[in-house]
Parts: structure tokens; sequence; C-alpha cells
């Protein structure tokens, strides 16, 4: 990975985070509930971002590309989905970084040391 790519995964895996987390207390709340198509527009972007980033190495599904407008989906839907693009970026990442020196960095294509946490253990 190269610097940019990098940046473009911090982007995209803490904005999954953050809207996972939101989501997640809406559906703790309320699960059977339906995202509305404010956030839904901006759920679709992040997810197809994610999925163009991912390649179809680490997509976590095949068969799916964003939710279908028409058909909203309920808060305990989205979380599954989110949930599962965290843990396929979260497997690019370990997938992508070395420990030197008791720190963890990101291996680059280049010279550049990007410093990053330790891999979390993936769930199984």
């Amino acid at each position: 990975m190269n610097k940019v790519e990098i940046d473009i995964f911090e982007k995209l895996s803490g904005q999954l985070i953050s809207v996972y987390e939101e989501i997640s207390l809406l559906s703790k709340k309320s699960p059977n509930d339906a995202v509305n198509k404010f956030k839904l527009k901006f759920l679709n972007k992040l997810i197809s971002d994610s999925n163009k980033f991912l390649s179809d190495k680490y997509k976590p599904f095949d068969d799916f590309n964003i939710f279908n407008e028409d058909d909203i989906p309920q808060n305990s839907d989205v979380v599954f989905i989110l949930s599962q693009y965290i843990q396929c970026f979260e497997k690019l990442r370990s997938d992508n970084v070395i420990v030197m020196h008791g720190n963890w960095y990101w291996d680059t294509d280049d010279e550049i040391k990007v410093r990053t946490v330790r891999p979390q253990k993936l769930k199984g």
C-alpha cells in the first residue's frame, strides 16, 4: 500500500466505525425501524466507496453492493452489513502491517513509515 491508499483506508474505516456505532445504538433501541432515506443515501455512498477500495479480494459479499432504496433496510440489517465491512477492513489492515522495534507500521510500497495500531483479532 502507499500513503494515498492508507489515507483512503483510514477515512473509510473511520466512517464505517462511526456509522456502525450510531446505527448500532438505534438498533438496540428499535431494531426493526427503517433507516431514513437521508441516512441511507450517505450509507450507500460509503458502502459503494468501500466496495471500490476493498475490491473483490476483501469485499465481504460478492452479491451485495448497496442497500436497495426501494426496500429500505431496518437498523439491524445495517448493523449486520456494517459489521462485516469493518471486519474486512481490519483483515486488509492486518494483511498490510508489520511490527518493527515493538511498533506497528503499514507495510508501504515506498520508504515512508506510517505508524498504526496492533491488528485486532478477527472474529471467527
